[in-house]
């Protein structure tokens, strides 16, 4: 009788071990997934404002038709969303090639680590009409 009950003890340790090690791993992977999104969704504000930038006459702080005064720093973006959204706490957000009259590419990196020690990153192209969100990692 005794050994049973030992026996039973043991197994139910294991599978608790192994619930736990399941449900740790679940949590990593939807607070990784839910990072993703902010990311996107910061991505897209900026892009966004972009666009107001890029349509918004010079006389009324705008670009009149040209992303060129977007610059790669962080005053570059404070002109789309203040300094305090370069910085959030979804990620890490920048202007990785300096508006020209056609197009500025914007990057986003995420500040929850994936199980590779690697950051969800993103990078998006904004166009006059247009945006194309590419998955860097």
């Amino acid at each position: 009788m005794g050994q049973q009950q030992l026996l039973l003890i043991i197994l139910g340790v294991i599978i608790v071990g192994i619930a736990v090690a399941v449900g740790i791993t679940m949590f990593q992977d939807n607070a990784v997934d839910q990072n993703r999104n902010m990311v996107i969704a910061d991505l897209q504000t900026l892009a966004a404002k972009a666009q107001q930038y890029y349509a918004k006459p010079t006389t009324l702080g705008g670009g009149s038709n040209s992303f060129a005064g977007l610059a790669k720093t962080a005053a570059g973006l404070a002109i789309l969303a203040g300094t305090a959204f370069t910085d959030n706490a979804n990620g890490l957000y920048t202007i990785e090639t300096a508006g020209d009259a056609t197009s500025v590419n914007l990057k986003g990196v995420g500040k929850t680590a994936m199980s590779d020690g690697t950051f969800p990153t993103y990078t998006l192209v904004v166009n006059a009409a247009t945006t194309v969100l590419t998955k860097v990692n």
